[in-house]
């Protein structure tokens, strides 16, 4: 139960990190928050998923369901968010179109791949125990691409940033000031994508169930302050009141 209490944890997160880029996008129509948006609405489905399997044990409809919103999915929409903070909207834009036709054709084919087995009671299924090649390789390259995306375009905003630069492409508006926040974020991001892709290395320690279930919800935890470091503004300071000091001094 704590392994479903964790997820369901870790859905709340990503359901309000969800609403939240909803919202700014709704507001002010930038891309990278639709991706962002579509991205956690993902992976609040996977980790519902993970949720009511830790509930009530696992069948094979709830685990499409989490192969497919967790594994394939919503690392590359996750990345596709960065691509439009860091590279700008002609190319995100262009990336776009490709990414919803493959998010269509992994529907369909995680849908409907056959499996080679039943899911034993009390188990913790792996996609390589019974799915055949093709679902498992749409993963890989659905979460393994993007990652290594995220991954790189942090050190490389990192790296501008020290180097006194914008932390994006020429020509890209920036959506955070000063442009070390921008950096920040992708960073914390990286971290948030390495702490997800962590349950290996703790399955010895917690078990592979309980290892999923922590790294989901530390790394939708970091993944959100990194986008909330990333968009956000800081507060503009409120001009003097008329006869305060301040303001006597600036006459």
């Amino acid at each position: 139960m704590l392994d479903a209490a964790l997820a369901g944890g870790a859905a709340l997160v990503a359901a309000a990190f969800a609403l939240t880029a909803f919202d700014r996008w709704h507001r002010r129509g930038t891309p990278h928050d639709h991706a962002f948006g579509v991205s956690m609405t993902l992976f609040a489905l996977g980790a519902l998923a993970f949720w009511w399997a830790g509930a009530l044990g696992w069948s094979m409809p709830a685990f499409r369901v989490f192969f497919l919103a967790g594994a394939v999915l919503n690392v590359a929409w996750l990345g596709l968010g960065n691509v439009y903070l860091v590279a700008g909207v002609r190319l995100g834009d262009r990336l776009r179109t490709w990414l919803l036709a493959a998010s269509a054709f992994a529907v369909g084919v995680v849908a409907v791949a056959p499996t080679r087995r039943e899911i034993g009671d009390g188990e913790f299924p792996a996609a390589r125990e019974l799915f055949g090649t093709l679902p498992r390789t749409l993963a890989a390259v659905g979460s393994g691409v993007p990652a290594l995306f995220i991954l790189g375009a942090a050190l490389w905003s990192a790296a501008r940033v020290m180097r006194g630069r914008a932390p994006a492409l020429a020509g890209v508006a920036r959506t955070a000031s000063p442009t070390s926040r921008l950096a920040l974020g992708n960073v914390l991001v990286a971290v948030g994508t390495l702490v997800l892709s962590a349950s290996g290395t703790l399955a010895g320690r917690l078990g592979r169930e309980r290892a999923f279930a922590v790294t989901l919800v530390v790394g939708v935890c970091l993944l959100f302050a990194g986008y909330l470091v990333a968009v956000s503004r800081p507060a503009a300071t409120p001009p003097p009141r008329r006869g305060s000091p301040a303001s006597t001094a600036r006459a």
